[in-house]
């Protein structure tokens, strides 16, 4: 029970109290920080499931309690004010310690018992996720998970402002001081057409990858580089006239026998699998090539959940490394 003295004789402290006792809102927070992501209320409105003025109305209340704008707006755009910036940034700090303060009694409880949210890169998640998904759900039915697939320096900003838990990527790349949490190490295969004269190898070295034209994925993929990294070569010696956005789309431009690409060995399987005219040789330079690992914020109290995770994923590979080393031997 709060206790005033000397109220009518003070009118600050008055004032002040008057002001505190109007606390800002979880509510208010999640409406700013969802204008801030879409410059725009009606589609903030949308995404945080309420009307558009109920939005409105609580955001000017939190404005009028702070004492200063945080958005500028009319008619035809949004705009955030220098004073609403340094607000802004407050607010995502305290939307993921809430976040988190709820998540650590739901840890406390059975496991997976609560929501999250995962985000992984294309060249994992496509191989990945068919497997391990079921199994994820027959154990744990009521588990919800919300899966978000990106390139590898946005899902690093997502969990380190708190849109994502945790996120599964391909080392080594800059995660700029979260954690990360190494589950599967591999290597890369050489994809090319069956009368592709190097077929006839089952290893194949840096070298003479140098006698066929080899195409990779386009410039942000972590692959890119990862396989640059492995195969010791500049970027110069590679077609980027060639490059694309899917591995999908490179084996196909390998099947119309445009060039060769690299592939991960998770990949191997679903990638050859129907293709009589693809060939697979193993990439034989030191490994492993890439490595597989969670990441997540230093504070992030669901890291025996992370941890579960990790297992079922690290069971679905070691099925899928069986079906790999029968593809390269095709």
């Amino acid at each position: 029970m709060w206790v005033i003295y000397g109220v009518s004789q003070n009118p600050v402290s008055h004032e002040l109290f008057e002001k505190s006792h109007k606390m800002i809102s979880l509510k208010q927070i999640t409406y700013i920080l969802a204008v801030e992501k879409t410059l725009h209320f009606r589609k903030a409105a949308e995404l945080c499931s309420v009307s558009q003025s109920a939005l409105s109305t609580a955001i000017t209340d939190m404005e009028k309690q702070l004492g200063f704008q945080i958005f500028e707006r009319d008619n035809k755009r949004v705009l955030i004010t220098s004073t609403g910036k340094l607000s802004l940034e407050k607010a995502y700090k305290i939307k993921i310690q809430m976040d988190d303060l709820y998540q650590l009694g739901q840890a406390l409880t059975a496991p997976l018992s609560y929501p999250m949210s995962l985000g992984i890169i294309p060249t994992i998640g496509s191989y990945l996720l068919p497997g391990v998904l079921p199994a994820v759900r027959m154990q744990y039915p009521d588990f919800q998970l919300r899966i978000i697939e990106e390139q590898s320096q946005v899902l690093v900003q997502k969990v380190t402002n708190g849109e994502l838990d945790t996120a599964i990527l391909a080392l080594p790349f800059n995660i700029e001081g979260l954690l990360s949490f190494e589950f599967w190490q591999e290597d890369f295969y050489w994809i090319a057409h069956r009368e592709d004269p190097l077929v006839l190898q089952k290893e194949l070295s840096s070298a003479e990858l140098k006698q066929s034209r080899l195409m990779l994925l386009k410039d942000g993929h972590c692959l890119k580089d990862h396989a640059l990294a492995a195969c010791k070569l500049p970027a110069s010696e590679i077609d980027s006239s060639l490059a694309a956005t899917s591995l999908n789309t490179l084996v196909q431009m390998v099947a119309g026998r445009m060039g060769t690409t690299l592939v991960p060995a998770m990949a191997l399987e679903q990638l050859l699998s129907g293709n009589s005219e693809l060939k697979a040789a193993h990439l034989n330079e030191p490994g492993p090539h890439r490595r597989i690992a969670f990441i997540t914020r230093a504070n992030y109290p669901g890291l025996k959940n992370i941890e579960l995770l990790m297992r079922m994923f690290r069971q679905q590979l070691k099925i899928m490394n069986k079906l790999t080393h029968a593809a390269g031997n095709t």
